[in-house]
């Protein structure tokens, strides 16, 4: 399974310093593979604040997927199917996903993260 972070989750993160990485693994009782998009990098870079520093530094070993898309949600919305789980904060974006069944990661109460697997 594979786990794709959205730049919003990444940087709320480390904002409310949740360490995304042991509540992954705490909620995710099976194999998985976190990654994150090129795109979502540059979008880290151009915020340029503490937050999104501090967010470069815990993504910097974590699985790169490039692709030639507009914006990071049109990308996700595009490569997220069964085997894919999404780490977002973002509304519209967990709505249209919602709508297409993808299992979500959301921050909850700034402190812990939940797994939504859209059973509706």
């Amino acid at each position: 399974m594979d786990i794709i972070l959205d730049t919003n989750f990444i940087v709320d993160c480390a904002k409310y310093r949740i360490d995304f990485f042991s509540e992954i693994d705490r909620i995710c009782l099976f194999p998985y593979k976190t990654i994150i998009l090129e795109k979502s990098i540059e979008e880290l870079k151009k915020i340029n604040n503490k937050d999104s520093k501090l967010a470069l530094q815990l993504i910097k070993n974590i699985s790169l997927l490039k692709h030639d898309g507009k914006d990071v949600d049109s990308i996700i919305l595009e490569i997220a199917d069964k085997d894919t789980i999404v780490a977002t904060q973002d509304k519209a974006l967990k709505r249209k996903l919602k709508e297409k069944n993808i299992p979500l990661i959301t921050i909850r109460q700034k402190k812990y993260l939940i797994l939504n697997r859209n059973i509706y």
